[in-house]
């Protein structure tokens, strides 16, 4: 038997697109024959889904899994919303939103698609991948995955919204059953407004200097002395906060409360560590 080296492997995933172990397998089948692989690769399938890997890729879900003080979520893309609420795709986004919890992921990172399948352990997903992009003739991509893993202290709550197609992490300052409640009703919230920070300090600072530099402008356009000027771009912009940071947003189930309000009516101080929002291509 011919021996199969990464250099062929290389060269066969190269003129196919198909992923390494099928790659490599076709290469066993074929006794090392490139041309004998690729007819293999063809009549799988597999070939012919990888090129597929450059249509777009706009639909899909969000999956979360936890286990123990873990959890986990992950955005998986397909071409048409058809397949992305077929079985074995939701089996696949399954499979990978418990794979996170094994590779060597950092807390609180999120990956995009090519580095979590280029971790170590990540070969598996890989292959799944090509296998599922065979199976439903579309281009599938893992999109953003993160896991949050809490410390003995603290504790995630997460909620799925609007047909998977948008997820939310929580993570709060205690473990008790109502701080857990309190985390899942901020995280249904967030899931709702989109904020774009935990706090205007948490909020992306180019975000804010954008901001502020058009109301400014609008305000010099209004002919204003500079001392009243100041005055209404604070007063502006402390409006752009309630709109966009979490914990100042009026809170959706109740217009007469701001979410940092429900940190307060438990028996217990508590806080929200951080948050994450996924939505389906965006």
């Amino acid at each position: 038997m011919a021996e199969i080296t990464a250099v062929a492997v290389k060269d066969l995933r190269d003129r196919t697109g198909a992923g390494m172990m099928d790659c490599k397998k076709a290469l066993i089948e074929s006794d090392g024959d490139q041309e004998r692989a690729i007819d293999l690769l063809r009549k799988t399938g597999v070939a012919k889904a990888a090129k597929r890997s450059g249509r777009v890729a706009s639909e899909g879900m969000i999956h979360i899994a936890t286990r123990d003080r873990s959890i986990a979520m992950v955005e998986v893309l397909s071409e048409t919303d058809f397949v992305a609420r077929s079985e074995s795709f939701t089996e696949f986004a399954r499979t990978v939103a418990e794979e996170l919890f094994d590779l060597p992921i950092s807390d609180g990172e999120i990956l995009a698609g090519d580095e979590l399948l280029g971790l170590e352990g990540g070969e598996e997903i890989n292959s799944q991948l090509d296998a599922l992009r065979a199976q439903v003739g579309e281009n599938i991509q893992v999109g953003r995955a993160i896991r949050y893993d809490s410390a003995t202290d603290s504790a995630g709550a997460s909620y799925v919204h609007f047909g998977n197609k948008i997820g939310v992490l929580v993570e709060v300052s205690s473990v008790s059953a109502a701080a857990i409640e309190t985390a899942r009703n901020v995280a249904m919230h967030a899931a709702a407004t989109n904020p774009s920070g935990l706090d205007p300090d948490d909020m992306p600072k180019d975000q804010v200097e954008r901001e502020r530099a058009v109301l400014i402008e609008q305000a010099e356009e209004e002919g204003k002395p500079a001392e009243i000027t100041e005055k209404i771009v604070e007063g502006r912009m402390r409006k752009f906060f309630e709109e966009n940071a979490l914990l100042w947003q009026t809170y959706v189930r109740d217009p007469e409360k701001k979410v940092k309000d429900l940190l307060t009516e438990l028996d217990e101080e508590i806080s929200v560590n951080r948050f994450v929002r996924f939505e389906v291509g965006s």
